[in-house]
């Protein structure tokens, strides 16, 4: 690409019938200046692409971590969620496994207390049993002693009657 420095150096030959020279300077002279204008703003522009091309890449690499952040982000809700529903689960089955071990531990006592009460029962009836054989002896010894005096007054009547 041709500079400003370039046209302001260009000499042309000069020849019997060619151009004025002082109107070829002075031409060039304005080529020069728009060349000139136009150089400086093809850099200033060059440099503005170049600095937007840097803020693009940049830009395109925050949207790149921002998208990672939020795929992260939701992979880690999930993992939460189903995290907290395994452990509501649990949770669950362990009420569930603590109410079935209260139930059962309840009907054990209910089993328990009904084998104790049976138990008693039958005290109760040996108890009976035991006494009633007790007081029946008693009666028999009661009316073992009443024949031995009813024998013993008896003889002592015979006696006395045969005197």
């Amino acid at each position: 690409m041709l500079t400003p420095l370039d046209i302001h150096n260009k000499e042309f030959k000069r020849s019997l019938r060619g151009y004025d020279v002082d109107e070829v300077d002075e031409f060039l002279d304005e080529v020069i200046k728009d060349y000139e204008k136009t150089y400086k703003d093809n850099l200033d522009l060059k440099d503005k692409i170049e600095k937007t091309q840097g803020d693009i890449n940049r830009y395109k690499d925050l949207e790149e971590t921002l998208h990672n952040t939020l795929v992260l982000a939701q992979k880690t809700a999930e993992e939460v969620r189903i995290n907290a529903h395994k452990e509501a689960e649990l949770i669950i089955q362990k009420a569930q496994k603590d109410a079935e071990n209260i139930i059962s531990g309840a009907n054990q006592k209910i089993i328990d207390i009904k084998v104790e009460y049976k138990q008693f029962q039958n005290n109760v009836q040996q108890f009976k049993a035991q006494f009633k054989s007790f007081l029946l002896t008693q009666l028999e010894l009661v009316e073992e002693e009443k024949a031995k005096e009813s024998e013993m007054y008896g003889e002592n009547i015979v006696l006395s009657n045969a005197e």
